[in-house]
């Protein structure tokens, strides 16, 4: 433990598993302030494919690290953690608890843990991997980042091209795997003591969560955001990369159906939660709760650990 260091709550786990009730739940328990750690929620205008915190739960409890950047801007796990730990400066001058939560890992590593130095950026290399992705489709260049980093390929989705762009050219050029280069030379997060809870529900249960989610998605003005980010940045913004948005912007376009699209944004959403359980699991800080955030008898537990953790 370290001392006189500021209490952190930390609350992660796969899509659809209730991370933003579990959240509120504490925030409103122990006068806290939630810190999203979600790559999609930082885009304002992108609030139902994200699940985004509703307007009546910010109400509730103040939030950060949502709605800071315009759709078509770039988004890295470096900016994010810049971001992050300032508003965790804030709220601790506040003298409030600030809780992190979200499922974008790699955004959480860099928060908590800082990020290696990147070697400088290629932009022969990035090109010929952009074609590479519009000639073979986007799953051609995740088959080729999990060769070259198995572990990087885990934590980025295989629709986020840039992301794998970048991953890739690390790698590359470093002739080492960027996930290896996570773990040195870092800027870890000074002043503050966290504790890591992940959520850990059922499989058959959860993915029939992300199911009924993702479809819902779709009568809950997903095609309507996806049309209007559509409209005003274009086909090319790389936020309408994400999932949800991907097969919104494939159905608007006339290339599926809705059944079509929505069995695939389902698929895509369980996918996710797979990598996302595989990442987390790596990372032996966080303390596992069975169960989903808005089940009481799972907010009961993580209550007792925050308490346990506030008394240091």
């Amino acid at each position: 433990m370290v001392e006189n260091a500021y209490p952190l709550v930390v609350a992660v786990g796969p899509t659809a598993s209730g991370k933003t009730a579990l959240a509120l739940k504490l925030a409103e328990q122990f006068e806290g302030e939630i810190v999203s750690c979600d790559a999609v929620a930082v885009y304002r205008g992108l609030d139902v494919g994200s699940a985004k915190a509703t307007a009546a739960e910010r109400a509730r409890v103040r939030h950060h690290a949502i709605d800071i950047l315009d759709a078509d801007e770039a988004s890295t796990a470096g900016d994010y953690a810049r971001a992050a730990r300032a508003a965790l400066a804030e709220i601790k001058a506040r003298g409030r608890l600030p809780i992190v939560t979200g499922g974008t890992g790699l955004y959480l590593r860099a928060l908590l843990e800082g990020l290696a130095p990147a070697p400088p950026r290629d932009e022969e290399l990035r090109e010929r991997l952009r074609e590479r992705a519009a000639r073979r489709g986007s799953e051609s260049l995740h088959r080729l980042l999990r060769r070259v980093d198995p572990a990087a390929a885990a934590a980025i989705h295989p629709n986020d091209v840039p992301k794998m762009i970048r991953s890739v050219e690390v790698t590359l050029a470093a002739r080492r795997p960027q996930s290896e280069q996570w773990q040195a030379g870092r800027d870890r997060l000074q002043g503050f003591r966290a504790l890591q809870m992940g959520l850990n529900p059922p499989r058959v249960a959860l993915y029939e969560r992300i199911n009924e989610r993702a479809a819902r998605m779709f009568d809950e003005g997903l095609l309507e955001e996806t049309a209007a980010a559509r409209e005003r940045y274009g086909d090319a913004c790389r936020a309408l990369g994400s999932l949800g948005y991907t097969q919104a912007a494939a159905m608007l376009r006339g290339e599926m159906t809705r059944a079509e699209a929505i069995a695939a944004a389902q698929q895509g959403h369980r996918n996710y939660a797979k990598r996302q359980m595989t990442w987390f699991r790596r990372d032996k800080q966080i303390e596992w709760l069975a169960g989903f955030g808005d089940d009481a008898d799972v907010q009961a537990r993580a209550a007792e650990r925050v308490k346990r953790h506030l008394v240091g």
